[in-house]
């Protein structure tokens, strides 16, 4: 089988129900912003200071495509449809928790960097505020189940605290935001 149908060729694709709709439609840009999400997500496997992380982080990716695939369909979720509830976003607070014990209290801003796998986390922060930004403006045309989008800004606050647990076990110093003001060289 071929991975081309060309059917996409004219800016178009198909949702999952099969309707035809503009690549650059709400919907399309929600859930693939979720897929970018979970490409990057699935970045953050590949460095060993997040070694101990993996069933949390392949969790995130489940959730995720659970999530793009009821945005994906304009019918919204079938019944036995794979779906986030109240449980994934109660399990990702626990994570969050977990995460943050033992850590220095934190009280200001912190910069992006300072190691690879920091700099994923961060990344991985970013690009789901981004998502959550396209899955509201996609919920103020369609209504989308409110657990999807309470979960996704739940989830950029977990990788917030994610880069906070790798920046300390992996004695990485947090720079913080605003610098000490110094002459520009």
């Amino acid at each position: 089988m071929r991975i081309y149908t060309r059917t996409g060729d004219g800016g178009e694709t198909s949702l999952f129900n099969g309707t035809r709709v503009q690549k650059d439609d709400a919907r399309i840009e929600a859930y693939g912003t979720l897929d970018e999400l979970n490409a990057v997500v699935g970045g953050l496997l590949d460095h060993e200071l997040l070694a101990n992380q993996t069933e949390p982080i392949r969790d995130i990716q489940d959730h995720l495509f659970r999530i793009g695939s009821v945005f994906a369909d304009p019918e919204g979720p079938r019944p036995g449809a794979l779906t986030t509830n109240d449980g994934d976003i109660a399990s990702l607070e626990h994570w969050i928790d977990t995460l943050e014990e033992g850590l220095p209290e934190l009280r200001h801003f912190v910069l992006p960097g300072g190691h690879p796998a920091l700099s994923q986390c961060h990344l991985a922060r970013t690009v789901c505020r981004r998502a959550e930004r396209r899955a509201v403006a996609l919920d103020q045309l369609v209504a989308q189940p409110e657990v999807a989008l309470r979960y996704l800004n739940r989830l950029s606050d977990a990788f917030f605290m994610l880069g906070r647990r790798v920046a300390f076990d992996g004695g990485v110093k947090e720079e913080k935001w605003p610098r000490p003001a110094k002459p520009f060289r």
